[in-house]
């Protein structure tokens, strides 16, 4: 059997070990390299913590801090989703103007979740 990746084949807690250092990796990409991700995690820093001090139930608190975590999410697939693209061809092609305008319009689509969902708890 062909193995998929010959990055792949650790097990157990060096399986582990190395995806978190992935994640961070990646995480410390997005940060010095994204604008939109360094803007969305500052919304989320101020945010989050914000849901500490309002009068909501923790289900109420937990919708909310959750609506903003997958705004994160979407904009780190959205920014893989560019590099990607950007990685394979710098040439302009409608494909990957597509690509990039379904990513961006994923990111609109969890910025408004974030203001429903923050809407329907505050206002009830």
């Amino acid at each position: 059997m062909l193995e998929e990746s010959p990055f792949k084949g650790k097990t157990g807690l060096q399986r582990v070990w190395n995806a978190l250092h992935y994640s961070l990796a990646g995480l410390h990409a997005a940060i010095t390299c994204e604008d939109a991700f360094r803007q969305e995690a500052l919304l989320a820093a101020l945010l989050i913590p914000a849901t500490f001090v309002l009068p909501v139930t923790g289900i109420g608190r937990a919708l909310m801090i959750a609506s903003i975590l997958l705004v994160l999410i979407v904009e780190l697939l959205n920014s893989a989703i560019e590099a990607t693209v950007d990685r394979v061809s710098l040439d302009r092609h409608h494909l990957s103007k597509r690509a990039k305008d379904i990513g961006s319009a994923a990111v609109l689509l969890a910025l408004i979740n974030v203001v429903s969902v923050w809407g329907c708890v505050l206002l009830g």
